[in-house]
């Protein structure tokens, strides 16, 4: 699995998202992700909805680990 593969999951799973994510080893992964979904939620929530958009890529360790970062587009551009 690569970090283009894990982007396109994401931004599939939560239309309108902008995912960043890198990673070089194929199983350790750090993501961005930017949503108006997030409006309102709490930061677990928001990290579930986007481990809810990589399946079981996470339970079944084809994704070893995924550091992330969620924001909506108001606290993105705040920072």
């Amino acid at each position: 699995m690569d970090a283009e593969q894990i982007k396109d999951m994401i931004e599939n799973a939560l239309p309108g998202a902008i995912a960043r994510v890198s990673g070089d080893d194929g199983v350790h992964f750090e993501a961005s992700v930017i949503c108006d979904e997030f409006s309102g939620k709490s930061m677990l929530a928001q990290h579930r909805m986007v481990y809810d958009a990589l399946g079981d890529k996470l339970q079944s360790g084809v994704i070893h680990a995924m550091a992330l970062r969620t924001y909506t587009p108001q606290q993105w551009n705040e920072q």
